[in-house]
């Protein structure tokens, strides 16, 4: 019997794979090739970018396995950005660029959440790897003691777009409570406001581990919101969310239609 989704609902449209906004942006801490496998038979419609967290890229003996699942899939394989940061500042990133065009990387995530990096230096290191890769840069640092300024950020990420990023990636961190986010969780609107004000809705990704912040953005911006830092196995869970399947998001009180 073949599988095919009902349609007897009437719920949002959604841009359709390969997209370029609407994405569905996870985080793999490690996951063995197998699981992966298991994993996007049920939800690879929903899954666009798959972020190998951290170094675990480079640690991975089925590496080659699981960027084969996600291509297959049509999922871009992006490598985290903390990675490229040690290569960074190893003095390093021409190997690590080969590195990650010899397994298969599409993506390569660019940030600066750890090492001290100038804007300039950035920038540069962006430019490099937009000439092979598709670039997420990322902004906002990692460390919760570091201040957050909407405008600051803003500047940010309009220099990522514009050195040749293809996403500009908030900092939310794996657990909802840096960069984007305060303590508690609770989103820094403003924050949102002001990145989105600089670059559009489109060309952002927001790190939202959490289901209450996945639903705040959602009932923003709409169904097509790009949202990043998702647990693999909660991909299929947030497809429900963003369409209005749960309770979080069966109202769009708050909704505001992107500008095509």
């Amino acid at each position: 019997m073949v599988n095919v989704r009902p349609a007897f609902l009437s719920l949002p449209e959604r841009a359709e794979k390969p997209r370029r906004r609407g994405i569905t942006h996870v985080l793999d801490k490690g996951m063995p090739a197998g699981e992966v496998d298991a994993l996007l038979q049920v939800c690879g419609p929903y899954v666009d970018v798959w972020k190998f967290g951290w170094g675990t890229a480079y640690l991975d003996p089925g590496i080659g396995d699981k960027l084969a699942l996600l291509d297959h899939h049509g999922v871009l394989a992006c490598t985290g950005g903390t990675l490229l940061e040690v290569a960074w500042q190893q003095g390093a990133v021409d190997e690590f660029l080969d590195w990650a065009a010899s397994v298969g990387f599409p993506c390569v995530e660019v940030s600066c959440g750890v090492v001290n990096m100038i804007a300039t230096q950035k920038r540069a290191l962006i430019e490099t790897t937009a000439a092979r890769f598709i670039v997420l840069g990322e902004i906002g640092a990692k460390d919760p003691g570091v201040p957050v300024s909407a405008r600051e950020w803003a500047l940010a990420a309009a220099a990522d777009l514009e050195a040749g990023a293809t996403w500009v990636v908030t900092e939310g961190r794996e657990s909802g409570t840096v960069g984007l986010y305060d303590s508690s969780g609770e989103v820094r609107a403003d924050v949102v406001e002001a990145v989105v004000d600089a670059i559009g809705v489109d060309s952002t990704v927001f790190e939202a581990p959490r289901k209450d912040q996945q639903a705040w953005l959602i009932r923003r911006f709409g169904a097509d919101v790009n949202i990043g830092n998702v647990v693999p196995g909660e991909a299929l869970g947030l497809e429900a969310l963003r369409l209005g399947l749960r309770a979080d998001t069966l109202t769009t009180s708050e909704r505001r239609t992107p500008t095509p």
